[in-house]
């Protein structure tokens, strides 16, 4: 009886409201030809129809603001020539490290007019394969080659020649290439405890793993009735899920790191799930530090949720497998974790097969099929196919697979065991030097450096000259090394290790000196306000990559262009 009464009590109050409301709006309209109230109407519905335009982009307010103010500021003349000076100074920079052409190189700009003899060509090849001062075969570089063996570079290179002309487009014509693939994943989906149900594809890189589980889930998303689709993903996340957002028309929301750890923080990627999370993201491990999110936590948000999980395994994928036989503990990462839905693994990184392949695998088949694309209708066919690319090279897929077979889990055991016991010797010698410190608990490959004393970027500097090519990060700033089967070799490590300390004792002779050349460029990037002009610095660099003009300090380094960038 009180529940009545209480329920009548409301219904008075709202009666009592909507008739003082139409009151209102009647007394408003008082007097007005019906023209008017047609006109109010039409007005006051395309200004709603703005607003929610405005409040709903899938860019942020306060990031258009921001854009819009930096835009309006960059027209000052003032402040618009100092500016572009910068610009200037910072791309003739990059140009001047990127161009680099020994004495008496010219570029080739147009076929030649007659087709050079096999002889003349290799000669010609050497000259190219000779370019560049880093070399990698002394295992100086980070990450970029994970292997360099000589006998399974000559493996890769024959089956390649064996099935340089097939296409897995063409199932029927090269059924070999077919059934390689198929191979390929149903032994990446057994290595990473994927069930009967488990599946996959071979892709060209990461990237295109990755941007095929986003797509994945943006169009299962797209079915459930979410609009506006989005990915929620730690800071430290792959660079490619941006790709896949900014390619797929999707948002992507970051999460911060716990700045102890440098591990995604569950409880602040809780509270970024919304209505329209279409998929969760964690890596194992991140490529910046090293480190391995939790997993099994975020699997928890994935669970409760009902929302799918990927575990970007790109860059580590192919040791993590293998850890726990190689007599390294880590906490479950793979599909043997309720609520992992995809993995995406590099075999072109750990798996030591050539570049351009890599997996991603599901954790059934009903999410593959979100990822395919088939045109019923088009007249040259039904045209159907799994992956970004239509023809792919099957002499890559063929590589892989031989890599695969050749290096057998015996051979992935003991790489594995050299990398991580290298790695960790590394890691237990920087410890020591106190002037530096270590990101994390990194657990797999990756040894990032920093410094609460000197510029970071100024290490960076220092082991270039020293001959090493080392990654540079940003947010906080920092370096990396990732240690591959190159730095195995004896003798690499410590090298390593004596150059990092001999170098930060000739920093701490001037420890707040400031960074000049790459490094600068770096520290200056993180400093923009304006993103916008990093955007800009970062095309410049991309079109001193197809830059055929010889270098010139009079001209920009634009391909094709010699006005101002």
């Amino acid at each position: 009886m009180e529940l009545r009464e209480t329920l009548d009590l409301y219904k008075e109050t709202v009666e009592l409201y909507l008739g003082r409301g139409t009151s209102y709006v009647n007394t408003r309209f008082q007097g007005m030809e019906p023209w008017q109230i047609a006109a109010i109407t039409v007005m006051a519905t395309l200004l709603a129809m703005w607003l929610h335009g405005f409040l709903f982009k899938r860019q942020s307010i306060s990031s258009r603001l921001r854009k819009f103010f930096f835009r309006i500021i960059r027209k000052l003349p003032f402040l618009a020539a100092s500016i572009q000076k910068k610009l200037d100074i910072a791309l003739n920079d990059l140009a001047s490290s990127v161009l680099t052409l020994e004495d008496g190189m010219t570029y080739v700009t147009s076929l030649p007019a007659h087709g050079l003899t096999e002889s003349d060509l290799l000669t010609k090849i050497k000259e190219y394969t000779t370019m560049g001062e880093v070399c990698w075969e002394r295992g100086q570089v980070s990450g970029t080659v994970y292997s360099g063996e000589e006998q399974l570079t000559k493996l890769m290179v024959k089956v390649y020649g064996d099935f340089a002309w097939s296409n897995p487009l063409h199932p029927d014509i090269f059924p070999g290439v077919r059934k390689m693939e198929a191979e390929v994943v149903r032994m990446s989906c057994t290595l990473f405890q994927g069930g009967p149900d488990s599946c996959g594809t071979v892709t060209s890189g990461g990237t295109e793993s990755i941007l095929m589980a986003c797509k994945a889930y943006r169009d299962l998303g797209l079915e459930r009735g979410v609009k506006y689709p989005e990915i929620v993903a730690p800071i430290s996340a792959h660079a490619a899920f941006d790709k896949a957002a900014h390619y797929f028309g999707m948002n992507i929301v970051h999460v911060p790191l716990d700045k102890k750890t440098m591990q995604a923080d569950v409880k602040a990627m809780k509270r970024a799930i919304s209505r329209n999370t279409v998929m969760l993201v964690c890596s194992a491990p991140q490529f910046p530090h090293g480190v391995m999110d939790p997993v099994e936590e975020i699997a928890k948000l994935a669970r409760d949720y009902e929302i799918p999980l990927h575990v970007d395994a790109c860059l580590g994928g192919f040791l993590i497998v293998f850890m726990e036989k190689a007599g390294y503990s880590l906490p479950p990462f793979d599909f043997r974790v309720k609520g992992v839905t995809s993995i995406s693994a590099d075999t072109h990184k750990y798996g030591y097969a050539p570049k351009g392949s890599s997996v991603v695998l599901y954790s059934n088949k009903t999410y593959r099929h979100y990822q395919f694309f088939v045109a019923p209708d088009w007249q040259g066919g039904i045209y159907a196919s799994p992956t970004i690319a239509g023809s792919r090279p099957g002499g890559i897929i063929a590589a892989c697979w031989a890599t695969m077979m050749y290096k057998g889990e015996d051979g992935y055991v003991k790489a594995t065991k050299k990398i991580i016991e290298t790695a960790r010797h590394i890691i237990t010698q920087l410890k020591k030097i106190k002037e530096i410190f270590i990101f994390g608990k990194p657990e797999v490959s990756v040894v990032a450096i920093g410094s609460d004393i000197f510029d970071i970027f100024r290490l960076s500097n220092a082991m270039t000259s020293k001959g090493w090519n080392l990654n540079t990060l940003q947010f906080p700033s920092s370096i990396h090394i990732c240690v591959t089967l190159l730095h195995a070799r004896s003798g690499v490590a410590d090298q390593f290790v004596g150059d990092v300390r001999q170098s930060v004792a000739e920093i701490m002779k001037n420890p707040a000196e400031k960074t000049t050349g790459r490094g600068a460029i770096y520290g200056m990037a993180q400093s923009i306000p304006d993103r916008s002009l990093v955007t800009e610095i970062s095309h410049g660099f991309l079109d001193c990559l197809y830059s055929t003009e010889l270098p010139n300090n009079e001209k920009n380094h634009m391909n094709g262009d010699s006005t101002k960038h």
